[in-house]
């Protein structure tokens, strides 16, 4: 039988070992879609509810999977809608190929129905590789050229299929000129840089008395190499958000995250610290490392258009965190951990203290931070977290402690809202066996996530473990924004651009058949994440909190909270008293001290 150039398509990605591909259907890829029929459904074609989530399902799958994500869409809106969630890859340096239709070629150039001009749409999200395929020859070096480009710059990268190229028998390229062959796979490596650096970067951390340490996610492969050069330099360890699953929280040098949503001992380190190492991070605030002469500085990154930025380094290490690590620490001299270390491990230790008393104070219904820290003691050591871009990532950042084998993300770079629940599905996907958690605020929920439950609702049954937990943080308000209004303008909330309507999203999870349960006293929290974490599916509970309690930032002063208290009440001075009255208060309490900073 004759193959087509949709039936080789397939058969390329099951070669390349793909499983799953995140998409939506449409005349564009209708090609497809028939080989689709004809393979059996290999690879599994998981269908998304809107192709923005099958791209942000593909960048879930990435992530916790390590494999390329694949996608899919047709051609024209289909291709469009792809976009978000292809540019949150690239900016967090996730290896994603999409795959889309384009209209026939015979009616390129026409103003045909759904013709847009895909190269120059994809230019820039899939800038290292962006190819269409016009003649049946051209497939195999497209395909292996996408993948392999995609695993080795960590990016995305687009492959256009017209709909009459779909339908083409399919011809490989052959022994002639102008045809190029392929072939598949891509072999592992590790690049290092040279001995002489590693000498140097040696003799700048040797000389370091108060060493501090920034991993990111490029560190996650060298856990214990990291370890060993903590202990070896008596250092702290700080990480940038992508990376909070690359070093367990429980050991006590390490201090958490960094950053607009860290912690007060990282924002500390960075202050006090007279050497800095960076580890596969290109964290781009840098008013929270040291101060620019303040540190000897050396960064380690794999990939050489990320080096040198940030900071000013004195010297630019290229090359894979674990192998790199693993032959500098010979050359790395025993440090005895002296007042530095002791600082760092009382400093974290007394934070994880007012995290518990912050999440200890009372609030009407409920405490968005005592919701997240009654979580952390109950979470499974192998459970893959995702918490959605708004206050939501406040207190994934702060409360939850990683352990184990623990696996968390977010959209790091783009920041964007609405990959929680893709996020989570994504990830059963590539771990079926393993327990997914989804912190999202009710804004994300309501953007993308409730529609994206009858995804979990229509493929749980194929998980190994239907543990997929989906925790709304139902405040009625666009938090995060609100408060960045109040810090930063001084201006009260403004209800028309912030208030959310109340949705019953338990109701509507049961309504399709998952489990589903509202929270609206404290002493529930506790049962309703048990009751979650036990269900034979997937379960969702909303969780209605306080919007007025303030994702305080970690070099916060209670002069910057009381004028956000100001700006609740503004225009009423007598109740914006009270009101700052209150926050210095429950402030206070919860702070070591009774220190003016947070």
């Amino acid at each position: 039988m004759t193959q087509k150039v949709s039936d080789h398509i397939l058969e390329r990605l099951r070669e390349w070992e793909v499983e799953h591909v995140f998409a939506y259907a449409g005349d564009g890829i209708n090609g497809l879609l028939a080989a689709w029929g004809r393979a059996d459904d290999k690879p599994q074609f998981v269908q998304a509810r809107h192709e923005e989530m099958a791209a942000f399902e593909a960048v879930g799958y990435a992530k916790f999977s390590g494999k390329v994500g694949v996608c899919a869409a047709t051609s024209g809106p289909g291709a469009i809608h792809l976009l978000n969630g292809l540019y949150d890859a690239k900016l967090d340096h996730v290896p994603v190929v999409a795959i889309v239709g384009q209209t026939n070629r015979s009616a390129m150039g026409g103003s045909y129905q759904q013709e847009v001009d895909l190269l120059s749409l994809f230019k820039d999200v899939a800038s290292d590789f962006c190819e269409m395929v016009t003649v049946p020859e051209q497939l195999p070096a497209v395909i292996d050229r996408a993948f392999r480009t995609a695993y080795a710059r960590r990016t995305v990268t687009a492959i256009i299929v017209p709909a009459d190229v779909q339908e083409l028998d399919y011809t490989p390229p052959t022994h002639a000129f102008k045809m190029v062959p392929s072939s598949l796979g891509m072999a592992s490596y590790a690049p290092v840089p040279a001995d002489e650096d590693l000498l140097k970067a040696a003799e700048i951390l040797n000389a370091g008395e108060k060493v501090a340490v920034l991993i990111g996610q490029g560190a996650r492969g060298a856990r214990a190499e990291v370890e060993q050069l903590a202990e070896k330099l008596g250092a702290g360890v700080a990480k940038a958000l992508l990376g909070k699953d690359a070093l367990p929280d429980d050991l006590p040098y390490v201090t958490g995250s960094i950053g607009l949503l860290g912690t007060r001992p990282s924002y500390e380190l960075m202050q006090e610290c007279d050497t800095l190492l960076v580890i596969g991070s290109s964290f781009p605030y840098s008013q929270f490392l040291p101060e620019f002469g303040q540190a000897r500085a050396v960064q380690i990154d794999i990939d050489p258009h990320m080096i040198g930025l940030r900071y000013p380094f004195e010297l630019n290490l290229v090359g894979d965190a674990r192998t790199t690590l693993s032959r500098l620490l010979p050359h790395l001299e025993k440090k005895k951990h002296g007042k530095w270390r002791k600082k760092i491990e009382k400093d974290t230790a007394r934070w994880w203290e007012v995290m518990e008393r912050r999440a200890a104070v009372e609030a009407d219904p409920v405490n968005p931070e005592y919701v997240v820290h009654t979580l952390d003691a109950l979470l499974p050591d192998d459970v893959i977290l995702a918490a959605d871009s708004g206050s939501a990532a406040n207190w994934y950042a702060r409360h939850l402690r990683m352990r184990g084998t623990m696996r968390g993300s977010l959209s790091g770079t783009l920041a964007t809202m609405g990959p929680g629940v893709p996020y989570v599905i994504g990830a059963k996907f590539a771990h079926p066996g393993r327990p997914a958690i989804a912190l999202v605020g009710d804004g994300a929920m309501q953007m993308n996530g409730l529609a994206e439950l009858i995804t979990a609702a229509k493929y749980w049954p194929e998980w190994e473990n239907p543990q997929l937990v989906v925790a709304v943080l139902n405040n009625q308000d666009l938090n995060q924004v609100t408060w960045e209004m109040r810090a930063m303008s001084g201006a009260p909330q403004f209800l028309p651009s912030q208030a959310l309507p109340d949705v019953p999203y338990a109701d509507f999870a049961r309504s399709i058949g998952l489990g589903g349960v509202r929270v609206e006293k404290p002493d529930q929290v506790e049962a309703a994440w048990r009751q979650a974490l036990a269900a034979d599916r997937p379960f969702v509970i909303d969780f209605r909190t306080d919007p007025a309690v303030p994702p305080i930032p970690p070099h916060a002063t209670l002069d910057q909270i009381e004028a956000a208290a100001t700006a609740i009440l503004k225009g009423d001075s007598d109740a914006a008293d009270v009101v700052k009255q209150g926050f210095k208060a429950k402030v206070q309490e919860m702070l070591p001290g009774g220190r003016r900073d947070a």
